[in-house]
């Protein structure tokens, strides 16, 4: 059985931040991708995002609409991920859980003996949406490597 990489992030986040990372780790280790998406939003958030479409649309901004509708269904963007990999000679599939990041993580290895590593994309760890003792918390149960990506931000001389 390959060994794959564990990619963790959030749905309707951007997704892209440290997949490219993850596809280089992956390539250099010969390994495959799992990409586990995480679904943070709130019953609420989602019937603020449908609403915000419905209104773009009776005001005749279809287009606005359906970029709202885009991120409500993150299909589309799961799919381009998944070709990122495949185009990268890197094999990959794709889950989603509901639970929070430790449960959802937790939950997926009990069922995988093949993840060598878990990485965190940097929308799990920015702007404190994983705290340090959620992170702590992670690192005792995974049993596994758990590598966090950050973002670099880009400096003005």
């Amino acid at each position: 059985m390959k060994k794959q990489l564990l990619f963790v992030t959030y749905q309707n986040e951007d997704r892209d931040e440290g997949l490219t990372y993850a596809i280089d780790l992956a390539q250099t280790l010969e390994d495959g991708i799992t990409i586990l998406l995480v679904n943070k939003e709130r019953l609420e958030e989602r019937f603020e995002d449908i609403m915000t479409a419905v209104a773009f649309a009776e005001e005749s901004e279809y287009e606005t609409a359906r970029e709202v509708m885009r991120r409500e269904n993150p299909e589309g963007q799961s799919n381009r991920m998944i070709d990122q990999c495949k185009t990268s000679g890197i094999e990959a599939n794709l889950q989603t859980a509901q639970d929070g990041i430790v449960g959802a993580i937790s939950g997926f290895l009990k069922n995988k003996t093949a993840v060598d590593m878990v990485l965190l994309s940097p929308s799990i760890t920015k702007n404190g949406n994983m705290s340090a003792r959620e992170l702590q918390r992670l690192v005792k149960t995974a049993s596994r490597p758990v590598v966090t990506i950050a973002k670099q931000e880009l400096q003005h001389a």
